[in-house]
């Protein structure tokens, strides 16, 4: 796993030592950003079920002004703080250790977002519902993406309008505003 572009390029990132955890490919993570690119830059960026804080840390490499991190497993959030380190970006960032569900019921530090990133487990039951607590995170014109995966519809949100869904393999990306 390593930075794809910007300011962190090439920089190589500590994958996960244990199983369970499904980084964001390389791959997926180029095809989100080059979707992004207008929106990134001066952002502030929420990164949900952050796992190695791949995708936060893209988003500060591209130039985000912040990135916030919820992550539950207390592995992963040393993790992240470690990559964070790597990247010299710890100053830019903030990891809250939760579960998301819990977390986003109320406004959380650092926002409102411009740009709210979710990649909860494929299998995970309250997508649904995080999906619409995330939503209260956004900033206005800010834009929410969900990786989920392809054989699974995108999720529906109150309040949201889906805007675009990328397959990529086995994994899509559904882009999300304000309706």
């Amino acid at each position: 796993m390593r930075i794809i572009a910007g300011e962190f390029k090439r920089r190589t990132l500590k994958a996960p030592t244990w199983a369970g955890l499904r980084p964001t490919s390389d791959r997926l993570r180029e095809t989100l950003f080059n979707i992004l690119s207008d929106r990134v830059a001066g952002g502030r960026v929420l990164d949900v079920f952050a796992g190695t804080g791949a995708v936060g840390l893209e988003a500060l490499s591209r130039g985000a002004e912040s990135a916030v991190f919820i992550e539950s497993d207390r592995r992963a959030a040393t993790l992240i703080a470690e990559n964070a380190a790597r990247c010299r970006a710890a100053d830019r960032c903030a990891i809250i250790r939760g579960a998301a569900e819990l977390v986003l019921h109320q406004q959380v530090r650092g926002g409102p977002f411009d740009l709210v990133i979710l990649d909860p487990p494929y299998e995970f039951e309250r997508r649904d519902e995080v999906v619409a607590l995330a939503a209260i995170q956004l900033a206005p014109g800010g834009r929410l993406v969900l990786e989920h995966a392809a054989r699974r519809p995108p999720a529906e949100a109150p309040g949201l309008a889906l805007r675009r869904t990328v397959r990529a393999g086995d994994s899509a990306l559904s882009f999300y505003e304000r309706a």
